[in-house]
């Protein structure tokens, strides 16, 4: 879809009347006006002049558009006075129509109000999306790398300015707001990513995240150390220091080389089908109760089992004994292709989204 300019864009806000609804509001009451203007000149030429419906319409029309054709009635005084205030009406009416729609094309309110309105519906037929707050460089980053995996993505920030880039659909306000988040969808989301420029702002946006959707995924970047505690405590799944992440890695690259690389590709690599994967086990699923051994992950998927995360975000344990009962809640670490953590997903009687 063809976006409107970015001075279209630039005057879109989510709450309030947006400039191109009050367009199209005015529109409709200037089409309005001009239907109430015919009939009541048509009415009125009938009860006054004693003419038919069509010489009444006739009549009025060309009154109306000051055309200037000779009249179909006699002449008297209450049909000139009638005929004065029609045509003060119905002159009045179409130029205020010809402004309306002058204004609706030259400065483009109509084709945002419909742009905008077009995307509003994009992003209410969304399902299992990702939602992003925040366009700057790490929300950025994040959706190019959900896009390269094939996830939809909604985007929101206060500032059109940064948004004047945006590749995915996209709302101006706060991230903060209950009703914002709805827009977003935020009730039909898989996770949600708060990209904010301050820590206050993101503790905002997460908290009423949370407070809409207690089972989301919310991932809250923390631009200090310390805040990522308070982050958490605001109800963030996890809280991630870019900063302290991209050291890690970068160490890692410098220890560990081949591992890291790998990882990395197995991550982020488009070109790569295996992929890691987590399978979280419902409550009701067939394999709770069952020990690893008895699963035999690589026999029932064809995927390798990596570990095995104990429910409510519990331990991790690597490489997981035979023995180990799975519990409801439990996480199975695997790595495969997508087709083979979808068998897996099929085993453990995983919904799909």
């Amino acid at each position: 879809m063809t976006r409107p300019s970015e001075s279209y864009r630039r005057r879109m806000l989510l709450s309030g009347v947006p400039e191109g609804a009050d367009a199209l509001r005015r529109l409709v009451i200037a089409v309005i006006g001009l239907l109430g203007v015919t009939v009541f000149g048509t009415v009125g030429y009938m009860l006054i002049a004693g003419l038919n419906f069509v010489e009444a319409l006739y009549q009025t029309v060309f009154t109306v558009a000051t055309v200037g054709y000779s009249e179909l009635y006699e002449r008297t005084a209450p049909v000139e006075v009638f005929t004065i205030l029609l045509i003060v009406l119905g002159v009045g009416t179409v130029l205020y129509n010809l402004g309306v729609l002058v204004e609706a094309v030259t400065e483009g309110h109509l084709r945002e109000y419909l742009w905008r309105r077009k995307m509003d519906q994009s992003i209410a037929e969304f399902t299992d999306h990702i939602i992003i707050c925040g366009h700057g460089r790490v929300g950025k980053a994040a959706i190019e790398n959900l896009l390269d995996l094939g996830h939809q993505v909604v985007v929101i920030d206060s500032d059109m300015v940064h948004l004047e880039d945006a590749v995915v659909p996209f709302l101006v306000g706060d991230a903060s707001d209950d009703e914002v988040l709805r827009a977003a969808g935020i009730e039909r989301a898989r996770a949600l990513i708060c990209a904010l420029d301050t820590d206050a702002a993101t503790t905002y946006a997460t908290l009423s995240a949370r407070a809409l959707r207690p089972d989301l995924v919310i991932i809250s970047r923390a631009r200090t150390i310390d805040s990522k505690t308070k982050l958490v405590l605001a109800g963030a799944t996890r809280a991630v220091n870019p900063q302290l992440i991209g050291g890690r890695r970068m160490a890692s690259f410098a220890l560990y080389a081949d591992v890291a690389e790998f990882l990395d590709e197995v991550m982020h690599d488009d070109d790569l089908e295996h992929r890691i994967e987590g399978v979280r086990l419902p409550t009701h699923s067939p394999l709770v109760g069952w020990t690893v051994g008895q699963v035999d992950v690589s026999e029932v998927s064809g995927a390798t089992l990596l570990a095995v995360r104990k429910p409510r975000k519990g331990e991790f344990i690597p490489t997981p004994r035979p023995d180990l009962r799975l519990d409801p809640g439990a996480t199975l670490i695997v790595f495969g292709t997508p087709e083979q953590v979808d068998r897996l997903r099929e085993a453990a009687g995983v919904v799909p989204h």
